[in-house]
């Protein structure tokens, strides 16, 4: 057997740099790195060595570098991943909120964190976290319950499985998600003879599962004998790649579509089938026909019950569920007829058991007299009285209007996710909302991520100012490497989303806003000169129509663009109707009337509540 003589770290960055996906290319793109303690002589030097046969790129902050990282991947339809590499200690447990992030949105991504020496002889090295009890334990072992994948490397030849094993994961439709890989840090350093033949060119194959005949046709007889069946759009469809056969399964069997957060755009929202998001906020069409379905069929959807509604829209007495999933976990969720397998191949062989259905238990109109509802209220108000903060809705609606088929719309958290969920009109492909974990700090790192993952696209980045706050440096990355992209900030001046929920559920406000915290003195950030300070194009659009040519004008640069513009905190998207009940614990006992009345109210609606199957 012929060998090669490697240390771990060079045998590691070898094997990675051969693993190749369908489309010809390395399956990892590249690696982010942060060298620190544990990792720059080991890793650090093998990467150097690489060169661009596995490119490194150098970010700000560990758990933002995994976010772009994470984002690219779901851009890529998991086709494509990233890894992250960092230091032990901080630099590590920096990323454990990346794991958990990808791990609840089933994406790929390599993390490798240094960790502390195997042989043990240095204990307690710089960085080490220090069990009383347990020698074993690192601080890497945060990483265990939010990787899909976990494993240890203390000896050069543990890679020869352990490899195999994460990528057998990073590629698998149903396993897919996070891999972490904690390399100790004197063994990236040891030498090994490893055979050659594990460095051959491998390609990586996204599986697609057939389903069981017997389920397609349980499913199919469900369908002949349903009422007002309605289709439930996940992710799944968009990883499958599934987009064009949902729509023709749709039109030619007459059953409307409603999207969830991940599965939004997989139909474009002009499509005729496609009624809207569905859930808390959700569409009035689409949540009006989830209430009157029968049979409610989803497809690649986990049924996270924010942005499907599951326990309190799907309640006809008789309404029956089906979950198409590539996952069984996901597809027995609420006691459903479970198919498991690729969407795609899934809608195929359901659609040739349906020769001849057509159903037409829906309202065309509906969704014709929702979107001119969401077009109304997106519009740019005139004649307000002098200090008017624009709403969100008119923020969207600037976008919207400036928007073309290569115009990709993404956010995490805050106020914008539901408010783009409700009235983004969406081409085939453009929208991108990391929802699963609904992570605040995703989206400047997250927009640069999808940039990479298709420099076609535009995209457009919409960010409140306290998400922006909590992780932006990621936006000097994007000007160092050229990486453009357009930010909207929108300056409510604190949390506004969480405010109103704070309000709705009869607290008063606290701690959320600025103006309602406990500070000496009201804080004045100017976010301008901050993005400018990291080198971004950035500018104070003064109101709607200032806003909108902003955003037209960023499209001929070659850097981000950090667009800034004052809106009202207190009005969010759900006043343009449509949204549904969502169990947000009220308190039994307070001194506050508007909470006793909130109870009441929350009392009522749990009875009102789906009982689980």
């Amino acid at each position: 057997m012929k060998t090669i003589r490697l240390t771990a770290a060079q045998a590691m960055v070898r094997y990675i740099a051969a693993q190749m996906s369908e489309d010809g290319d390395r399956f990892i793109d590249g690696i982010w790195a942060i060298f620190g303690h544990g990792n720059v002589a080991g890793l650090g030097e093998a990467l150097q060595q690489a060169g661009n046969q596995l490119p490194t790129w150098r970010g700000q902050n560990e758990q933002t570098m995994a976010h772009t990282a994470i984002a690219y991947a779901k851009a890529r339809k998991r086709r494509r991943a990233m890894a992250v590499t960092s230091s032990i200690g901080p630099g590590a447990t920096n990323m454990v909120t990346a794991a958990a992030l990808a791990h609840v949105n089933r994406l790929p991504v390599l993390l490798i964190p240094g960790d502390v020496f195997a042989n043990r002889a240095p204990d307690p090295v710089l960085q080490q976290v220090e069990d009383f009890d347990d020698g074993t334990v690192s601080a890497n072992d945060c990483f265990r319950p939010v990787s899909r994948y976990f494993d240890r490397i203390a000896r050069p030849e543990q890679l020869l499985t352990a490899l195999p094993r994460a990528f057998r994961v990073l590629t698998d439709p149903a396993a897919c998600g996070p891999v972490t890989l904690s390399f100790c840090q004197d063994t990236q350093a040891e030498a090994f003879d490893y055979p050659t033949s594990f460095f051959e060119p491998k390609v990586w194959r996204i599986r697609r599962p057939q389903p069981d005949s017997r389920d397609i046709a349980d499913v199919a007889e469900l369908i002949r004998s349903s009422a007002a069946p309605v289709l439930v759009c996940g992710g799944g469809v968009v990883y499958s790649g599934a987009e064009d056969t949902l729509a023709a399964f749709a039109t030619r069997h007459g059953i409307p579509v409603i999207e969830t957060q991940a599965g939004k755009s997989a139909l474009a929202q002009a499509h005729p089938m496609n009624f809207g998001a569905a859930g808390v906020d959700g569409a009035e069409s689409a949540n009006k026909l989830a209430e009157a379905a029968d049979l409610v069929i989803g497809v690649g959807t986990r049924f996270q019950d924010f942005t499907t509604g599951s326990w309190a829209l799907f309640k006809q007495p008789d309404r029956k569920l089906v979950s198409i999933n590539i996952q069984g976990y996901d597809a027995d969720k609420h006691g459903a007829v479970g198919v498991v397998s690729d969407a795609k191949v899934s809608l195929e062989r359901l659609s040739a058991s349906l020769e001849g259905y057509q159903g037409s238990a829906f309202d065309p109109q509906s969704r014709l007299d929702w979107l001119a509802k969401v077009d109304a209220h997106c519009s740019a108000r005139t004649g307000m009285p002098e200090g008017y903060l624009p709403l969100d809705a008119e923020v969207i609606g600037a976008v919207q209007r400036t928007a073309t088929e290569k115009t990709i719309a993404m956010c995490a958290a805050g106020t914008m996710p539901g408010a783009l969920k409700l009235l983004w009109q969406a081409p085939q492909g453009g929208y991108h909302m990391e929802y699963g974990y609904s992570c605040m700090g995703y989206e400047i790192a997250g927009a640069m991520g999808i940039k990479l993952a298709q420099p076609d696209r535009d995209v457009v980045c919409f960010v409140g100012d306290g998400s922006y706050m909590m992780a932006n440096s990621e936006l000097a990355t994007a000007v160092m490497r050229r990486v453009p992209f357009t930010v909207v900030l929108t300056d409510n001046r604190g949390f506004g989303c969480i405010n109103r929920l704070q309000m709705g559920t009869g607290g008063a406000q606290f701690n959320n806003l600025y103006r309602t915290s406990n500070v000496e003195a009201q804080p004045d950030i100017d976010f301008v000169a901050h993005a400018a300070a990291m080198g971004a194009y950035a500018v104070k659009a003064k109101d709607i129509a200032a806003l909108e040519a902003e955003i037209l004008a960023a499209r001929d640069r070659e850097i981000p663009s950090v667009i800034v513009i004052d809106t009202d905190p207190m009005h969010g998207p759900g006043e343009a109707g449509g949204g549904h009940w969502w169990d947000v614990a009220v308190p039994e006992v307070s001194a506050r009337p508007e909470v006793k009345a909130a109870r009441e109210g929350y009392v009522a609606a749990l009875k009102d509540q789906r009982a689980a199957d």
